[in-house]
């Protein structure tokens, strides 16, 4: 046993830069195997690789961006479910407010909308009046389209949930731009990935300097690619375990205290997410196309032609008689239902007046921290978890393979070396 252990110090001596740069080898292994699963998450974005009659063969889309209809539906319940309700959205705008800040482009519009439907319906009538009789029937209609818009807007507020479908404005947007989809996730969890990163780097080392001692006493070629695969799959499946449990912090041997990376980042994630999301997917621009142009639309449409009704009643009740003998009973009912269209057409262009103002007031980023806030640590890992849990399993199976296939070459150097 002396003469065995003697022999072994006497190798190491002889090869000690070769055999040192097992662990280091290892480590990188460890290193790099993560950083490729990383990659695997999010890249590419479209699927690469080889197709036959239009079915995937061999290649490779990013799980995230593959699983997009689904990871965006999953993260749109997180956030409708959980974090933020249509009526959060829109529940603070004032119609008023929002009625003054567009009163210039929406008078501009209404002049429009007045002259296009007299031309339309009555060309010769309205061509023969006096510019000055055009521009009182034009001022009178425009005096009462701010409070018109301000009513149609009331009526949104009363019934968010008719006409603003948030769930289907927000898995379209992730759905569409899945480069938008993985920031999400990255963002939620960029120091997580760092941390698998780096864990990888430690633990690899660490179980390299075993390699080393297990490799010194036997030396026998199949122990580089196990090693290699186990340090792929261990640090992994270690990395994964550590980002999310223990869900609540635990003490070790009373020596030091773990709790999940992602939970206990809690605060930070929160920031980061909701900062995101405001900017990017629950904006007063894609709000305005939501409720505008959105599958609901056509109920908005309907609140606009109530408006448009009421007003005629108002303002020309004692003339009603008159337009309808003038244009017809049918026509009179085409001439509401044109003036609604334009109404509609032209409002996403006059609306953007109102996007600073409206960010200001919806505040969706300090909205939905608070509601973070609220989350149980169940429902706080659904924010990041779906995009590991969906096919972790290809993950650390590519690291150990990785890992094994780089324990091969390995093995091959050392021999060659020694």
């Amino acid at each position: 046993m002396g003469d065995y252990l003697v022999a072994i110090a006497d190798d190491f001596a002889r090869h000690w830069p070769v055999y040192c740069s097992i662990p280091v080898v290892a480590a990188l292994i460890g290193y790099v195997t993560k950083l490729v699963a990383i990659r695997m998450m999010f890249q590419p974005l479209e699927y690469v690789g080889l197709k036959v009659r239009r079915k995937r063969v061999l290649g490779w889309q990013g799980i995230v961006p593959k699983r997009a209809a689904r990871m965006a539906s999953i993260a749109c319940d997180t956030m409708t479910e959980q974090l933020i309700k249509p009526k959060d959205v829109v529940e603070r705008l004032d119609p008023a407010r929002i009625a003054a800040e567009i009163e210039k482009p929406l008078l501009e519009a209404t002049d429009e909308i007045v002259r296009a439907i007299a031309a339309e319906y009555q060309p010769g009538l309205w061509e023969s009046l006096p510019n000055r009789v055009q521009r009182l029937v034009i001022s009178r209609v425009q005096a009462e389209t701010p409070r018109m818009v301000a009513g149609v807007l009331t009526a949104i507020k009363g019934d968010v949930e008719s006409v603003f479908d948030l769930k289907d404005m927000v898995v379209t947007s992730l759905v569409k731009d899945k480069a938008l989809l993985n920031r999400i996730f990255r963002e939620a969890g960029r120091e997580e990935f760092r941390f698998i990163a780096r864990s990888g780097l430690v633990f690899g080392g660490l179980i390299g300097i075993v390699q080393l001692i297990v490799w010194l006493l036997f030396k026998v070629p199949i122990i580089m690619p196990l090693f290699g695969l186990f340090i792929g799959w261990f640090t992994d499946w270690l990395a994964l375990k550590m980002i999310f449990y223990p869900k609540r912090p635990v003490r070790y041997l009373g020596l030091f205290e773990w709790q999940g990376l992602f939970l206990k980042r809690r605060q930070e994630v929160s920031a980061a997410y909701a900062a995101l999301i405001a900017k990017e997917i629950i904006t007063p621009h894609n709000v305005i196309e939501a409720v505008l142009r959105g599958p609901l639309s056509d109920k908005v449409v309907g609140l606009i032609q109530r408006q448009v009704d009421d007003e005629l009643a108002k303002q020309a009740s004692f003339a009603k008689p008159l337009v309808v003998m003038a244009v017809g009973s049918r026509r009179y009912q085409e001439m509401k239902l044109r003036i609604s269209e334009l109404i509609m057409a032209r409002l996403p262009e006059t609306m953007s007046y109102v996007e600073d103002y409206a960010e200001d007031a919806m505040d969706i980023r300090n909205t939905l921290v608070a509601k973070m806030k609220e989350l149980d640590v169940d429902e706080f890992e659904g924010l990041l978890r779906p995009a590991f849990q969906q096919d972790e399993w290809i993950l650390i199976l590519t690291g150990a393979l990785l890992g094994a296939l780089c324990g091969e070459l390995q093995v091959q150097v050392v021999l060659h070396l020694t």
